[in-house]
C-alpha cells in the first residue's frame, strides 16, 4: 500500500464517522470533517481534481463556521435536539442562480487547468458548496442537494481510479438517504430571527 492509498483510507474511515456523527447532528461532526476535508483535499489535488481539492479546503473552513452555528443552534433548540431551520426562497433562488454561474465558471476553470473530468468536477464542486452552506444552516433540504453531489463525485471518482474514495462518497449517498429521513422525523425547527 502506498501513501496515497493509505490517505485515501485513512479519508475513508474518517468520512464514515463524520456522516455518523453527521446524522445525529453531533457538533464532533465538525473536528471530524477537518481531518477527513484535509486527506481528500491532498488526496484530490495528487489526481490533479482541482475542484474537488479546493472544495476539501473549503469543507475544513465551513467546519469551523459549522462548529460555531450548531453550538448557537444547539442552545436554543435544547440538548439532544435535531436542530432545522426554515430554507428561506429567497436562499433556495439564490443558490440556484450559484449553482448555474458557478459550475459554468468552474467547467471554463478546471478546463484551463487540465482537468480532464471538468464538468463533472465543476458541478458537483458547486453542489456540495452549496450543500455545504446548507448544511451550516441546518436546512433539511440540504440532504437532497448532498444525494446528487456525491452520486456525482462517486462518478468522478471511479473514472479518475480512487476506488476507496468512490467507496466513501457511495456510503455518502446512502448517509443522506437516510439523513432526510432521520432530520425530518426527528427535527425541531428553530426560530432564528
Amino acid at each position: 500500500m502506498n501513501l496515497i492509498q493509505a490517505i485515501e483510507i485513512f479519508a475513508m474511515v474518517t468520512g464514515v464517522a463524520y456522516i455518523v456523527l453527521e446524522i445525529l447532528q453531533k457538533n464532533a461532526m465538525w473536528v471530524v470533517g477537518i481531518l477527513t476535508g484535509a486527506s481528500c483535499a491532498y488526496s484530490f489535488a495528487v489526481q490533479h481534481s482541482w475542484g474537488m481539492t479546493a472544495l476539501n479546503v473549503y469543507y475544513v473552513v465551513m467546519s469551523v463556521v459549522g462548529i460555531i452555528q450548531w453550538r448557537k443552534d444547539g442552545a436554543k433548540a435544547g440538548e439532544g435536539v435535531i436542530h432545522l431551520e426554515k430554507l428561506p426562497r429567497k436562499t433556495a433562488l439564490w443558490s440556484a442562480v450559484a449553482f448555474v454561474a458557478g459550475s459554468l465558471a468552474l467547467t471554463a476553470l478546471f478546463r484551463v487547468l487540465g482537468d480532464g473530468i471538468s464538468e463533472l468536477d465543476a458541478t458537483a464542486t458547486v453542489l456540495s458548496v452549496i450543500g455545504t452552506w446548507w448544511l451550516t444552516r441546518s436546512y433539511l433540504e440540504q440532504w437532497m442537494l448532498w444525494i446528487v453531489a456525491d452520486a456525482l463525485t462517486t462518478l468522478l471518482c471511479i473514472l479518475s481510479g480512487q476506488y476507496w474514495m468512490a467507496l466513501l462518497y457511495f456510503a455518502y449517498i446512502l448517509s443522506a438517504v437516510y439523513g432526510y429521513f432521520h432530520w425530518k422525523k426527528r427535527g425541531v425547527v428553530v426560530d432564528n430571527s
